[in-house]
């Protein structure tokens, strides 16, 4: 099967889950909505799935259009990136690419990252600092940040990644021998493991309704100064912790963990990349940021 003959229905199907439009996709792709829609009907007789579907609202993505979009992000962002070098008519990257970034994000999304930025510009050395403390760029001679939370002022860029929440999690013997928590109010008679940021007042808003929190005051069973703590401590049965999605996401899919009141959200955070480039980024800083906006859009989704 010639999969080369696909990639222009690929990257058509890319823009129109985007835009969540035919019409607004056609516009932007410079082609008839027909036409659109004949790429789109072509994938889905391809592969033998449906990847859209219609409705009153307007259109929405199946669960196998969701997994193809992932895809397909990344392929439109590789091929924007190609004609951008073309254009630039610049040497390809070399030299030390020094980053920061918090343990959270550490594993599951800069790694991979890195390891494709460097497949895609091997002349390129990796130097980082993993710490949850923000560290200045130009008086520690980095080129980037991965930084969680509200921005400070500064002279410097930043770049929007995604947001993602905090979601409680436990393992199922802890929650064999303790009871499945039920209620936000119940978790009050349970072990908290918490980190610097969460203790005191802990808020839970619903998942459909935001606007609706329960503010419960905590007192923790244990404290710990480290993200990567409070996941060993719940690994290992000692309470209930509260983890970023992307952080759990592992754990809940191979049933190490187990999330409590699913229809529960606390904190919500916001992710960016800040760079201290005032003219035009770099272009293996731009391929970076799509590489981590693809993995932490992955695994929030996941």
């Amino acid at each position: 099967m010639n999969n080369i003959k696909r990639l222009s229905s690929l990257l058509v199907f890319a823009e129109v889950a985007k835009r969540h439009s035919f019409t607004i996709a056609a516009k932007k792709l410079n082609m008839s909505k027909s036409a659109v829609s004949q790429h789109i009907k072509r994938l889905e007789l391809d592969t033998q799935q449906e990847l859209l579907t219609r409705n009153t609202r307007g259109m929405s993505l199946t669960s196998a259009g969701e997994k193809l979009l992932l895809r397909c992000e990344l392929l439109r962002d590789q091929v924007d990136l190609a004609y951008d070098e073309l254009s630039q008519h610049k040497e390809e990257p070399s030299g030390v690419f020094s980053l920061t970034l918090p343990y959270s994000v550490e594993q599951d999304i800069v790694s991979p990252a890195l390891k494709q930025l460097c497949i895609e510009f091997p002349l390129l050395t990796i130097n980082i600092k993993v710490t949850d403390e923000p560290l200045d760029l130009i008086e520690n001679d980095l080129d980037i940040a991965i930084y969680a939370g509200e921005l400070q002022d500064s002279d410097y860029r930043a770049l929007w990644i995604g947001k993602a929440y905090e979601v409680l999690c436990a393992t199922p013997s802890y929650n064999q021998k303790n009871g499945l928590l039920k209620t936000p109010e119940q978790l009050l008679e349970h072990k908290f493991i918490a980190s610097p940021w969460q203790e005191g007042k802990l808020f839970l808003s619903n998942v459909k309704t935001p606007e609706k929190l329960v503010t419960l005051n905590i007192s923790p069973f244990a404290k710990t100064s480290s993200l990567s703590s409070v996941l060993t401590f719940t690994l290992n049965g000692m309470g209930i912790g509260l983890l970023p999605e992307f952080v759990a996401h592992k754990r809940l899919a191979t049933g190490d963990l187990v999330r409590l009141l699913p229809n529960c959200n606390a904190k919500q955070w916001d992710f960016y990349m800040v760079h201290r480039f005032q003219a035009d980024k770099p272009i293996h800083v731009a391929r970076f940021h799509q590489l981590v906006c693809y993995y932490f859009k992955k695994t929030c989704a996941s």
